[in-house]
């Protein structure tokens, strides 16, 4: 058994559990979720290897979805709506696929959480540069660099700082040991390729909890050099669009949502997200 660093927001009222994306932490969560805990009883997780909490090998979704389980059982909720973004939405809902049973997850929430296979045109360029930044050690001017960033998007500087903060270990020297490490990068994006190449259509076959499956309307603005990713990832959205729609029309237990955000929602977007969430809690069946 793996006990996974949660945050116990509090609150009062359906309980969330909040997991958050690949190399970030559960701060991400705060600024949405010191507004869901008006209504709801709020708990936020690090993945395994991310932020405070201890790495898995080998990484797996399903060894982490049951070593979430394991630590919700250890802070005492019995059921709970699994809210995630990015990773940790593409984990929310594997989290549903394997508790059917109410008693575990009631529903599940994907903030943009979609990935494509190995064979996707442009995939292998991207999975390249995702493991060569994967666990590096980050200079002494890690958190200044990721604030700028952040700025372009309209993120709050301080917002900003906490949450690049907490995504990373400080080193002795002044550097920045940036998480996952590299071990367990390379695990779980073979593990996001394996989903990915299943399709969002067959992917979400067999799920019968509800569902809120959300994309960001706008693109991240592509850095000097990397316009072809822009190329790529709008190719992918698109195909994603496509098929969510065709889903939402075939089964009513899925509802899909689109947030004016890039994929950096939660930090950018956290008054839009909270509200889009605690909706669909209150349209869910008793």
């Amino acid at each position: 058994m793996t006990l996974l660093h949660a945050h116990d927001h509090g609150g009062d009222g359906p309980q969330l559990v909040l997991l958050h994306g690949y190399s970030r932490s559960l701060t991400d969560w705060d600024p949405s979720a010191a507004l869901l805990t008006a209504g709801h009883r709020v708990l936020a997780v690090d993945l395994p290897g991310h932020g405070r909490s201890p790495d898995i090998a080998p990484w797996t979704i399903p060894t982490a979805v049951r070593d979430i389980a394991d630590t919700l059982d250890a802070h005492g909720v019995p059921e709970a709506v699994m809210v995630g973004h990015s990773l940790g939405g593409l984990i929310a809902v594997e989290y549903a696929r394997a508790n059917p049973d109410r008693a575990r997850a009631r529903a599940a929430v994907n903030l943009d959480g979609f990935w494509w296979g190995r064979e996707y045109p442009g995939a292998q360029r991207v999975g390249e540069g995702l493991l060569a930044s994967s666990g590096a050690i980050a200079p002494p001017g890690y958190l200044e660099e990721q604030v700028a960033h952040a700025a372009r998007l309209g993120i709050p500087a301080a917002r900003a700082e906490a949450a690049a903060r907490a995504a990373a270990r400080p080193l002795p020297d002044g550097r920045w040991q940036t998480l996952p490490e590299r071990v367990a990068a390379r695990e779980i994006l073979d593990e996001l390729h394996r989903l990915g190449e299943l399709g969002v259509t067959t992917w979400l076959d067999g799920i019968d909890r509800p569902l809120m499956l959300v994309q960001a309307g706008r693109r991240l603005p592509p850095a000097p050099g990397m316009e072809w990713f822009a190329e790529f990832n709008a190719r992918f959205t698109h195909g994603v669009s496509d098929e969510l729609a065709t889903l939402a029309r075939t089964r009513p237990t899925l509802g899909v949502d689109r947030i004016d955000a890039t994929h950096a929602t939660i930090l950018e977007a956290p008054e839009t997200v909270a509200g889009l969430v605690a909706g669909f809690v209150r349209g869910l069946p008793d």
